[in-house]
């Protein structure tokens, strides 16, 4: 069989389109492009199980609808597969009634389909709706099977070392190898350990609808592949996208096995980890290990509604954590969200001096902050949908440029100026002063000056 795994090109004046390997849909002024690890893990299974595949991503390609539509067409797909999210799902059920190649089968992915799956399988060219994270798994047992039109349930993988490394080159994987803020060092490519989060519980996260239950891969199968990804294609940097690194025993021996190797002195390791969990002499041992950045997720300074979000987390866990791993050389990144239903002015004004200051201290050098959006299938949605706290289900509205959440002590337009004050924290003298004094190398420019330039797309990307 023939199949394409394709991203239709999003043309919109609002800018590009943040949609592969994203929890959190946005438009950016600046562009970024994050490396799709399911989609191409699902591409190396069909490829390795036989088919005919084709991966092509319009957006990250800088393609035009026509370009791309003419692309299919030579490769004449029996199958094409699009990954969706809520913000964006209008636009491809529109591309698929219209544009889609005659003859070829549709079948959608995503968090927003597993959420809602009988709304897609119900438009018109949709063959079949693929729920849950694990549909490279699933699409290959599809292919492999009756391929029957219809909803195809969320089932979970037992084994994620059963997966092959992905064909990098099929995927065409350098072209998220340079842009993509996270990286210091460039090559850079992401993988996932895990499966995605071993909390597991945030209310307002929408992978929690593709990944029910937390699972990781071994550790010499993670590392593995880190050693060919730098071997083969000279990577510097490796971002693991787990929603969670895992921790314990598991982190222990991943970093005993990247010391044991020399690849703590060859490439660096980016992850995301969660605060209360680590103390300072881990998170000394992930920076000996090679780790670099740190990925945390905040969210608000206010403890209400950490509890309210099922965070897990203390707000005093937050500065012990952001010192603990700045001090033991790692790069701190933080998260933010506004917006929230009950917290007013006030308690914005806590989350925007809680991310100041940790930016003035140096205990993170990076941060984004984004707008409370509550897609459908979350624990956050089902709640708001049910007390009437939704502004408005129109999809297209959930693209993070503007409130879904009835706020009622806070307008949107100070919701927005909240982001913006918080962006305005890398212009504080303390916070420049860690950044000079940090710079050591070219690397280190390049890096900086593409911070810069994102800071201002960011400031641009939350205008009233």
């Amino acid at each position: 069989m023939k199949v394409a795994i394709a991203y239709p090109p999003l043309e919109c004046g609002r800018g590009v389109a943040l949609l592969t390997q994203n929890r959190q849909f946005q438009w950016f002024s600046r562009p970024t492009y994050i490396f799709p690890v399911v989609p191409a893990s699902a591409a190396t299974m069909l490829k390795a199980s036989g088919h005919d595949v084709l991966f092509l991503d319009g957006i990250a390609c800088g393609m035009d609808r026509n370009e791309f539509n003419c692309r299919l067409r030579e490769f004449a797909p029996d199958y094409i597969v699009i990954e969706t999210k809520t913000p964006v799902v209008k636009r491809h059920w529109r591309w698929i009634a219209e544009e889609a190649p005659a003859g070829a089968k549709v079948i959608m992915v995503g968090d927003h389909v597993t959420a809602l799956p009988e709304e897609s399988a119900q438009k018109p060219n949709v063959h079949a709706v693929i729920c849950g994270g694990d549909w490279d798994f699933a699409l290959r047992d599809f292919m492999a099977g009756d391929r029957h039109a219809g909803v195809y349930p969320l089932k979970l993988a037992e084994r994620l070392d059963d997966a092959p490394w992905i064909d990098r080159d099929l995927v065409d994987w350098k072209r998220y190898a340079y842009r993509n803020g996270n990286f210091r060092r460039t090559p850079g490519t992401y993988i996932m350990s895990g499966r995605d989060c071993w909390h597991g519980k945030c209310t307002f996260c929408s992978w929690t609808t593709l990944y029910p239950r937390y699972r990781n891969r071994s550790v010499k199968n993670v590392v593995g592949e880190i050693e060919m990804l730098a071997d083969k294609y000279g990577v510097k940097e490796v971002m693991d996208d787990s929603g969670s690194f895992p921790a314990g025993e598991w982190l222990e021996e991943f970093c005993a096995e990247m010391i044991r190797r020399g690849l703590n002195r060859r490439v660096r390791i980016d992850c995301n980890m969660r605060f209360g969990r680590l103390g300072p002499a881990e998170y000394r041992r992930m920076r000996e290990a090679g780790f670099r950045l740190v990925l945390f997720g905040v969210e608000s300074a206010n403890q209400s509604t950490l509890d309210s979000y099922r965070k897990g987390i203390a707000v005093k866990d937050v500065e012990d954590g952001c010192r603990w791993a700045s001090e033991a050389g790692l790069d701190v990144h933080l998260t933010f969200m506004f917006g929230h239903r009950d917290e007013g002015r006030a308690e914005m004004e806590n989350t925007v001096r809680l991310a100041r200051k940790l930016l003035a201290k140096g205990w993170a050098k990076t941060l984004q902050c984004t707008i409370t959006i509550p897609y459908p299938g979350t624990p956050l949605f089902k709640e708001l949908q049910a007390s009437g706290g939704l502004l408005t289900e129109d999809w297209d509205h959930y693209d993070m440029r503007r409130a879904i959440i009835k706020t009622p002590n806070a307008s949107e337009a100070e919701i927005k100026a909240a982001v913006r004050r918080v962006y305005g924290g890398f212009l504080q003298p303390g916070a420049l002063w860690h950044r000079l004094r940090d710079m050591r190398n070219l690397f280190d420019l390049g890096f900086y000056y593409r911070g810069f330039r994102s800071l201002i797309g960011h400031l641009t990307d939350f205008t009233p």
